[in-house]
């Protein structure tokens, strides 16, 4: 089996709000596949769709070869949104309960818990209490605790919420393991930093719709380049450049103005650069911009990811 996760023309439906329409993809076996989007996009209500957790309203969902994610459970490690450990217990009995859960004995469990700490730089953590750590501590330890039983796969719902840079970082470091150590990895985000490290794959998700399926370089394709140049240049002058498609003026001071000159896809820059050179333009300065992640998202959606939408609060998605 080359897909460890297939959705075909699923939706929900909550009372008259539709949350999810007609949203399929695929997730190949052993990638990482960014879930994206603004909170209220319909993620979490398509996890708990896979999970099993909650039925579709419509269309089909196989995981693992089942079309119930709740029968092939012990296979998968899940890392919600609302997170929370037991106060009082230490990271290795947590992790070891959560082991003991999905069928790893006691032992075996402990074992794992420390050999894992220890990894990701927590093994002098291993027997503090969890109301003692750090809020990045206490997320390497969940996200420890819902892989402990090595599953095939693993989803990861907003795992790098409220973390500073630093462990941002090294928890996506032990994302890249797991999918090193032959796991699928499923993470939803409306951080789109994050996915641009990491995924092999994307899904972005607008609305409760499928805005877009593929590689992160094929996203970013279908935003244009940008090439912003200052000098005493006429924006007319700069529009008639080959390979742009459209001119804005950000601001002059003096007799300098800033220009913006969005690209034709497929357009570099150079030619436009050479023109405007051999053509006796005043260009004082430029730069080319390469979109990233963030601007494809906002051109096929028209959302902005970092804006929460107001339905998440009423709908828990």
């Amino acid at each position: 089996m080359t897909t460890a996760l297939t959705l075909d023309a699923v939706s929900k439906r909550y009372g008259d709000f539709q949350a999810v329409s007609d949203l399929s993809f695929q997730v190949p076996k052993g990638s990482i596949c960014g879930f994206l989007g603004p909170n209220g996009a319909g993620k979490t209500s398509t996890i708990r769709m896979i999970l099993g957790l909650q039925p579709a309203t419509s269309g089909r969902i196989d995981i693992l070869g089942s079309d119930d994610g709740r029968r092939v459970r012990d296979r998968i490690g899940f890392l919600p949104e609302e997170r929370g450990l037991y106060k009082k217990m230490t990271p290795v009995d947590a992790i070891a309960f959560f082991g003991g859960l999905k069928g790893v004995p006691a032992g075996e469990g402990r074992r794992r818990a420390r050999e894992q700490l220890k990894a990701q730089g927590l093994g002098d953590a291993a027997n503090k209490k969890m109301k003692e750590l750090s809020k990045g501590m206490a997320q390497k330890v969940q996200l420890i605790a819902s892989v402990i039983h090595q599953p095939e796969f693993v989803i990861l719902d907003e795992p790098f919420s409220g973390l500073d840079p630093m462990n941002q970082q090294g928890l996506e470091q032990m994302i890249r393991g797991l999918a090193a150590d032959g796991a699928t990895v499923l993470f939803s985000t409306h951080v789109m930093q994050h996915a641009e490290r990491l995924c092999d794959k994307v899904v972005l998700l607008a609305r409760g719709r499928k805005a877009f399926e593929g590689t992160v370089d094929e996203a970013r394709s279908t935003s244009p380049r940008v090439l912003d140049l200052t000098g005493a240049i006429d924006p007319q002058a700069v529009a008639a450049l080959p390979g742009v498609a459209g001119v804005e003026t950000l601001g002059r001071d003096g007799d300098a103005v800033s220009l913006r000159a969005t690209l034709a896809r497929g357009a570099g820059g150079q030619d436009a650069l050479k023109a405007a050179f051999l053509g006796g333009l005043d260009v004082r300065g430029f730069s080319l911009k390469e979109p990233t992640l963030h601007d494809a998202f906002i051109a096929l959606t028209g959302d902005n990811p970092d804006q929460d939408q107001s339905i998440a609060r009423e709908t828990g998605q």
